[in-house]
C-alpha cells in the first residue's frame, strides 16, 4: 500500500471516529501565489456553496486559503483532498 493510499485510509478513519456527518468542515491549503491554484481550488469548491478566505504571505509569493464548507460524508472530504492535490506547488494543512 502506498504512503498516500495509507494517509487517507488512516485519515478516513479518523473522521468516521471523530465527526457526526454531515457537517461544517474546513480545508486549509497554501498555494504560490503566481501559478493560478486558487482559480484551481475555487473551481474545484464552486458548487458546494464553500466560503472562501483568503491571506498573502508577507513576502507575496504564496496565499493561504481557508476553506468552509459542509460536507456530507468522510468519503467526500478525501475525494475534495484528491481533487486539490493535482494542483502543482499546494501544500495541504
Amino acid at each position: 500500500m502506498s504512503k498516500e493510499s495509507e494517509f487517507y485510509k488512516k485519515l478516513k478513519l479518523s473522521l468516521e471516529e471523530t465527526t457526526t456527518f454531515p457537517t461544517d468542515y474546513m480545508f486549509k491549503f497554501i498555494v504560490p501565489a503566481d501559478q493560478g491554484g486558487f482559480k484551481k481550488i475555487e473551481d474545484i469548491f464552486n458548487d458546494l456553496g464553500a466560503v472562501i478566505d483568503t491571506k498573502p504571505s508577507k513576502t507575496g509569493k504564496y496565499t493561504s486559503l481557508t476553506i468552509r464548507v459542509n460536507m456530507k460524508t468522510a468519503d467526500a472530504i478525501i475525494e475534495k483532498y484528491k481533487e486539490v492535490s493535482s494542483i502543482e506547488g499546494i501544500i495541504s494543512l
